[in-house]
């Protein structure tokens, strides 16, 4: 029997096993959640640690990739609270008619976080609410990677993962005066994968060409002994999240022309016109969550979160005024922006330096750029072919909703200045937030809200991006940045 001291936010703890042993197994087999982006592969460097042997040198190591073969001292990176977005800007009341019940929990299950909150359902009152990393992250960062590691070792152990993490944040959310048996109903929203893996449904058809969905939700089950209710999918890749954003941004009641976008790993759209709602989703990948770029991170204590030019050189914001530890996403897109404007970057995206240092010790590295060229112009190219399918040019958009917790710290300019959305767009963006969850919310409290939901989720026209000629023409496209 070996040992390992695990040393995590200044406190260590003695872990025997049975070597060899891989690292992240575990620490998953001790409740541990340690996030590997690129779903253990090793090549995102995002789950590096600190290990020791005894008359060793410490060395940095991958804890993906790490097997322990005897008696090891192994430090994790400081643990910090993520900035997890928890609400929604709707303006739309709500008519008080809740479910069933004493208590009552909405929860967001997004691919990168979940989200919480808890209701007295009689009167109304939210009594609290949580946020937490989503620990199937451990697994991969992003939906295919889930869904391959679902297909490979079986959907139970991401199952119960987020099973455990709904627990977790159902206590966290409890006043000490209430028990945890007076919560009686249960609204989860979420896109189509993540509710597949809730449920423990097999995702292969979720998996291959044509990608047809067996089974779209929007129906009640047990969840946690509770019972639940999981809002109508519109498509495999368009979730119950965007239903209820819809629903809770007002924009299907609005009428009229109008875009909805939840910018993130996989970007979602949905456009308004005559009643139908066009939708489509567009693989971005992470870095709009920080991941993938060789100095990003999470909307964490410490992240670079904005950027902007100051006397002729690059100044920043960090989350909590903290020392700089990397680079979120939204600090990727105003860092993106000051270069295209110092000249430091072209409009192809090229640089004739190896580092492009933003201050610190934070330098972004000319493939982050590229990799930001990719996402940007994956979530273009979508709004445009959306656009293109519906014979409109951006004018005519009365609004743009812009949704989830990356679109709630969005600099507007910024993302004009890169080609993230349209110039002309810019005095018409409505941020909403969490509108998933609001919309979850909104389900909970306001029962009726039920058929509006599959109302919305009936008139969605699934608008498939894979193979499209219009598509892959305006990606080549918006792969270049404005020109200033």
């Amino acid at each position: 029997m070996a040992e390992l001291i695990l040393i995590q936010s200044g406190r260590a703890r003695a872990i025997p096993f049975e070597p060899p042993r891989p690292f992240s197994e575990l620490l998953a087999s001790e409740g541990i959640h340690m996030a590997h982006p690129c779903g253990g592969r090793g090549v995102c460097g995002k789950c590096a640690v600190l290990y020791e042997t005894e008359g060793g040198v410490p060395e940095t190591k991958l804890g993906c990739q790490l097997v322990l073969t005897g008696d090891a001292r192994v430090t994790l990176p400081d643990s910090r609270a993520a900035s997890i977005q928890l609400s929604g800007t709707s303006s739309l009341p709500i008519t008080l008619s809740p479910m069933k019940g004493r208590l009552g929990a909405a929860l967001d299950i997004g691919t990168t976080t979940i989200a919480a909150r808890l209701f007295r359902l009689a009167d109304g009152r939210c009594l609290g609410e949580a946020g937490m990393v989503n620990p199937q992250t451990q697994a991969a960062a992003d939906v295919m990677g889930r869904i391959g590691y679902a297909m490979k070792s079986g959907s139970g152990h991401l199952q119960r993962q987020v099973l455990g993490a709904i627990e977790t944040l159902l206590s966290a959310c409890l006043p000490s005066e209430h028990s945890r048996e007076e919560i009686d109903a249960l609204v989860l929203t979420g896109n189509t994968a993540m509710l597949y893996l809730l449920t423990g449904r097999d995702p292969e058809p979720l998996s291959h060409a044509p990608f047809q969905a067996d089974c779209l939700f929007g129906t009640a089950c047990q969840v946690l002994g509770i019972p639940a209710y999981l809002p109508p999918c519109m498509n495999a890749f368009v979730g119950a999240d965007i239903t209820c954003a819809c629903l809770d941004s007002g924009q299907y009641d609005a009428g009229g022309i109008s875009l909805l976008c939840d910018i993130g790993t996989n970007g979602e759209l949905a456009l308004l016109k005559d009643g139908v709602l066009r939708v489509c989703s567009t693989a971005a990948g992470p870095a709009f969550e920080g991941a993938g770029i060789s100095c990003g991170c999470g909307g964490v204590e410490g992240a670079i979160d904005r950027v902007w030019i100051e006397d002729g050189a690059l100044a920043y914001g960090t989350i909590g005024g903290k020392p700089p530890i990397g680079l979120c996403g939204s600090g990727l897109l105003d860092a993106a922006a000051a270069l295209l404007d110092l000249g430091l970057v072209d409009d192809t995206g090229a640089t004739d330096l190896d580092r492009l240092e933003i201050g610190g010790g934070i330098a972004l590295l000319p493939r982050d750029i590229r990799a930001l060229q990719l996402a940007k112009a994956a979530i273009a190219a979508g709004i445009r072919t959306l656009l293109h399918g519906a014979s409109l040019a951006p004018e005519q958009l009365s609004t743009l909703y812009i949704a989830g917790g990356f679109g709630a710290h969005l600099n507007i300019e910024s993302a004009v200045r890169i080609g993230l959305i349209p110039a002309s767009l810019s005095q018409k963006v409505r941020v909403v937030g969490n509108a998933a969850l609001s919309g979850a919310c909104r389900l909970l409290l306001e029962e009726p809200s039920i058929r509006r939901a599959h109302a919305i989720a009936d008139s969605a026209r699934h608008v498939n991006l894979g193979g499209d000629p219009v598509f892959n023409e305006y990606y080549m496209d918006e792969m270049f940045f404005p020109e200033s």
